[in-house]
């Protein structure tokens, strides 16, 4: 990548020339559904704790916003500050993620595995002003970690909690308030522009990056997908993928508001209960990882009723060939392959019509708006077949790190540098088939490598650590630690797991094998060789 400075203005000219940009933001869009199909069904939200299923509709959702946008601004919460919204998919998160859109507000998604390690860094980092979490979810007590934190968040206004029985009750703070209500106006809200949302990466190689999206650039990410899904507002969207990656919040719930449709919630994937959602309600798309597609598949295979998905969007890593046969056999469905990330959004996509021939050889060709490039070391294109560096520029790409002016993210031709090693065919769909990035991706979710290895070595019995991904039918990888120990110590998987709770680290980042060595293969300069690593690994996989 070259160090030539980035011309943003010209860029924003150009996505606005193209019409990529549109300078339209999702409050907008989300009062044209109120104001045109007030009774039209916008919003039904399964929680795996209670037996109602709330409904709602546009019109009554409108309502229920502009109380909560009017609470917002009465607490102070106002243009460009950070709102932290650490809940499962639950009806409480779109009501303030559509709220903060409409103060002008940011919000700022949060993984619900998320322990103090990894939640306080990301609100100090933040400066975030409001946190938003549950009393509690799946047995662990949130409101808890969140208040223990308080004392060092020196910018941290205020705790809502869901369920909660104190003063800071959601319920009674944002949906009971008598403040005036506060309905869209076109001068509300940010510019198209800025900062709109603030989404973390789990920091594969240190700490964690705040990648900053914009209402232009999340909207020509929506628009992109619902070309070429051929979507409308008659669809009716299922986010079982968690909201707070950007899978289920772009590709699902900003998706859903994007085209005026119907958002289906489910807070805890079960496959069961999920296919039954989809039965249910009539579910025509969804967005997730390889992992819920092999379970709707099972589930169906099992007994279960065939939902009536028309789309699939299946990204966070290569599908195996075997499950796009399957889903096609099973579900009648065929599923369209995506490659994107936290900065790029959804990049390349196979189109359903092609997905037959294409999701499982390749992961999609580039969406409108959106360019890919493989190159050389030299930053030289390659011709289709040979593997290089990919590189992605367009509409959607992310604004910068938050806080990071010293990165370097963009070349003068505006391209980013991925860190994926990939090639194209003929007609140009990428294949991904290496990382020049050191990652482990375990069930869509990228597991922070750097970090799990730092914490193995701080562990009296371990002299050296690294770990590496191995093959899981399911999950895609599982992780590896190859660990080297000192004289007469002792180290196994037990008092690995027990090692990764007592750091309050999130149990999908966990190794889930442990492996002695009595050295770590390395070059003649010391650097760990994780490439036999990997080799050694693909033993103890399963990727049938």
């Amino acid at each position: 990548m070259t160090l030539a400075a980035f011309d943003s203005a010209l860029h924003a000219q150009r996505m606005r020339e193209q019409a990529w940009w549109t300078d339209r933001n999702f409050d907008e869009l989300f009062d044209q559904a109120v104001t045109q199909t007030p009774d039209k069904t916008a919003l039904v939200a399964y929680r795996t704790d209670r037996s109602e299923v709330p409904r709602l509709s546009y019109g009554e959702l409108g309502q229920d916003v502009a109380r909560a946008a009017g609470a917002l601004r009465a607490l102070g919460i106002g243009p460009g500050d950070i709102v932290a919204v650490q809940l499962p998919n639950w009806l409480e998160f779109v009501l303030v993620a559509l709220a903060c859109g409409r103060v002008g507000a940011v919000v700022n998604p949060l993984m619900p595995i998320f322990r103090e390690r990894e939640l306080g860094y990301m609100l100090a980092f933040s400066g975030a002003k409001m946190l938003v979490v549950p009393k509690s979810f799946r047995g662990f007590d949130h409101e808890a970690m969140a208040q223990s934190l308080r004392p060092q968040l020196p910018a941290l206004q205020h705790v809502l909690v869901v369920d909660g029985a104190g003063p800071n009750n959601f319920s009674r703070m944002l949906q009971q308030s008598t403040s005036p209500a506060l309905h869209h106006e076109p001068a509300l809200g940010l510019p198209p522009d800025a900062l709109a949302v603030l989404m973390f990466t789990s920091g594969t190689t240190g700490e964690p990056k705040g990648v900053m999206h914009s209402a232009n650039t999340l909207m020509a990410c929506t628009n992109a997908l619902g070309a070429r899904f051929k979507m409308g507002s008659d669809d009716v969207l299922l986010a079982c993928s968690p909201m707070g990656h950007m899978t289920g919040y772009a590709a699902v719930f900003l998706q859903s508001i994007f085209l005026g449709a119907t958002l289906v919630l489910q807070d805890v994937w079960e496959p069961r209960q999920g296919v039954n959602i989809m039965v249910t309600e009539g579910v025509t798309h969804t967005a997730a990882s390889t992992p819920f597609l092999v379970d709707i598949s099972d589930t169906v295979a099992a007994g279960a009723s065939k939902p009536a998905l028309r789309t699939f969007l299946c990204g966070g890593a290569p599908i195996p060939p075997v499950q796009i046969e399957r889903a096609a056999r099973v579900l009648s469905l065929q599923v369209s392959s995506l490659w994107g990330m936290t900065e790029s959004l959804g990049s390349t996509l196979t189109e359903p019509e092609r997905a037959a021939q294409k999701s499982s050889s390749t992961d999609g060709r580039a969406l409108q708006g959106v360019e890919v490039q493989v190159v050389d070391s030299l930053g030289q294109p390659l011709p289709a077949g040979q593997t290089g560096r990919l590189m992605v520029r367009g509409a959607q790409m992310f604004l910068g790190y938050y806080k990071r002016p010293d990165i370097v993210t963009f070349d003068a031709e505006g391209w980013f540098d991925t860190g994926d090693l990939a090639y194209a065919d003929a007609e140009g769909y990428i294949r991904i088939n290496g990382r020049t990035k050191d990652v482990l991706i375990r069930g869509g979710e990228n597991v922070p490598v750097f970090e799990i290895e730092s914490l193995l070595l701080k562990h009296p019995a371990v002299a050296a650590a690294a770990l590496v991904g191995y093959p899981d039918a399911r999950l895609g990888e599982r992780g590896c630690a190859f660990v080297v120990l000192r004289p007469a110590m002792t180290f196994d998987l037990a008092g690995a797991q027990a090692w990764m709770a007592e750091n309050k680290v999130a149990k999908q980042y966990w190794p889930e094998r442990i492996e002695v060595l009595p050295s770590l293969p390395a070059t003649p300069s010391g650097k760990v060789q994780k490439f036999a690593l990997r080799e050694k690994a693909k033993a103890f996989g399963d990727a049938a």
